[in-house]
């Protein structure tokens, strides 16, 4: 397996063609639609409000429908009822409609804190659902921009992949080209100066996880540095060692993509952890919520 070069590209994948300004142009009328409707939703309650006994009826009841399309998008997920191709096209319908729900429960809760501990469980509860919504949906197209073209590369591969591009190095370093062997007098050390920055430089670089700052931040800076000292190295040694330090620069390049893959997928595990779990938490209070608030307005049962 060999990671697609990124040059020219963003997050290896070409920034144009036919292809990418369709997917622009879907992306720009998703979110028209999704900010017309949040807007026509705070409008609409607002102008039902005084022919409403109490407008966060209605935009209570929107929020409910909301979340109940949410947990059916969850729960086709973890039930494997959603094809590939369908579950692309939810989890779309899924974050623009975490959108709008926004808008509703800003309508809802009229800008104000709450007043009871319950009201404080029910809000913080929607607010962390919220914010772990809006980062996953970030950190999903992070994970998607640093996968290759046409790979599925899973958290789980990569430990392996990683020690095979550390062992086609090793080999690399170690290979001798026979044709020096022909040579009567003894040149340069070209050999040794590459085996020096293999056991010096890329080495540690090569055995484990590097660089999780500058990933994090999408910073290129550490492996720069690091490709630079193998790019002046190569302007001093034979050209068959040239040609050993060209290959090790790209597997190099290619060790600092799994590395970033690496740290985004283990990342969304993570997130997983938090925004579903809350998500199902927070169906829980809202139901519970229904149930005190029209047993308080209609009186008891």
């Amino acid at each position: 397996m060999r990671l697609a070069p990124r040059t020219g590209f963003v997050g290896g994948r070409g920034v144009h063609g036919p292809e990418s300004r369709t997917r622009l142009v879907g992306r720009a009328l998703a979110l028209a639609l999704t900010g017309a409707t949040s807007g026509g939703l705070v409008w609409f309650v607002w102008i039902c409000a005084s022919g409403l006994r109490d407008p966060r009826y209605l935009d209570g009841w929107v929020l409910a429908a909301g979340m109940a399309l949410q947990l059916g998008f969850h729960i086709g997920l973890a039930t494997g009822v959603l094809t590939a191709r369908s579950a692309k096209h939810c989890r779309r319908f899924h974050i623009c409609a975490g959108y709008v729900l926004i808008a509703a429960f800003i309508s809802h809760s009229d800008l104000a804190l709450p007043d009871t501990g319950f009201e404080w469980a029910l809000w913080l509860g929607f607010v962390l659902v919220t914010m772990s919504g809006i980062w996953g949906t970030y950190l999903a197209w992070f994970v998607k921009a640093r996968r290759p073209a046409g790979e599925d590369i899973s958290y789980d591969r990569i430990p392996g992949l990683r020690a095979k591009i550390a062992h086609d190095v090793r080999a690399i370093v170690a290979r001798n080209d026979p044709s020096m062997f022909r040579i009567a007098l003894p040149g340069l050390p070209h050999d040794a100066w590459v085996a020096e920055l293999y056991a010096t430089r890329v080495r540690a670089f090569l055995e484990k996880p590097a660089h999780f700052s500058a990933h994090l931040v999408g910073s290129k800076r550490p492996l720069k540095k690091l490709t630079d000292e193998i790019d002046r190295l190569a302007a001093f040694v034979h050209p068959d060692d040239r040609q050993k330090l060209a290959s090790i620069k790209s597997l190099v390049v290619e060790k600092d993509q799994l590395d970033s893959l690496q740290l985004y997928l283990g990342l969304n595990r993570v997130w997983q952890l938090v925004h579903v779990p809350v998500t199902y938490a927070l169906i829980v209070l809202s139901i519970v919520h229904v149930l005190v608030v029209y047993a308080f307005s209609s009186g008891a049962w």
